[in-house]
């Protein structure tokens, strides 16, 4: 059975003329720590790694090997993001093994540090692209339905089958102008889909 921690591959990526709802949009093209703009909506925003370690090229997804340069390693690193301790965003995190020198070798030690952290602390980022993607509902894997104590997969919730889909981004990221690979699907219970407040007008 695939573990609901990991983002599945069948994710569908999207093309630069396909439509994104403008509330989703907004969320998905965040160039600042998505870590930060989430603590804006919950008291606390906590990691939960669930894989780490490196692969060969031959591991990684068709659009890893067409976007990463030829290493002999990656480092992989595979997250459950949560906000006040509901499942909110998986991260997947492939990286060169060229990338990891000097202080950037920090990176495969993050435990339960979350990666914003890391690279928005500093002066060298720079982002190549942000990709849009998104996956249908599946029985459990889209929404993140399992229990975080447990790690086992759980029926969704009612809020969870609500949402018609799950959002997806990927952007290659530099450190001093060395790549590396992040893609974040968010789930269900994210703010990325709570429906914007509207516009007040005064008067006519």
């Amino acid at each position: 059975m695939p573990d609901a921690r990991l983002i599945p591959a069948s994710l569908h990526w999207l093309g630069p003329a396909d439509p994104v709802p403008p509330h989703i949009a907004d969320w998905l093209g965040e160039i600042g720590s998505m870590t930060r703009r989430f603590e804006q909506h919950c008291r606390e925003v906590t990691v939960q790694p669930v894989k780490e370690g490196f692969i060969t090229r031959a591991a990684l997804r068709p659009e890893e090997a067409a976007d990463l340069p030829d290493s002999p390693r990656y480092w992989l690193r595979e997250i459950v993001l949560l906000g006040d301790g509901v499942p909110w965003l998986l991260g997947r995190t492939v990286i060169p093994e060229e990338t990891l020198t000097g202080p950037d070798r920090a990176l495969v030690d993050l435990g339960t540090v979350p990666l914003g952290r890391y690279l928005f602390g500093g002066a060298a980022l720079t982002r190549d692209y942000i990709c849009f993607g998104l996956i249908n509902q599946g029985p459990g894997l889209a929404h993140g339905a399992f229990d975080q104590r447990s790690g086992h997969s759980r029926r969704a919730t009612g809020a969870e089958q609500g949402v018609g889909a799950c959002w997806a981004r990927r952007s290659r990221l530099r450190l001093s102008g060395k790549p590396l690979l992040l893609t974040e699907l968010f789930l269900a219970d994210a703010p990325v889909y709570r429906a914007p407040q509207p516009t007040h007008q005064e008067g006519r």
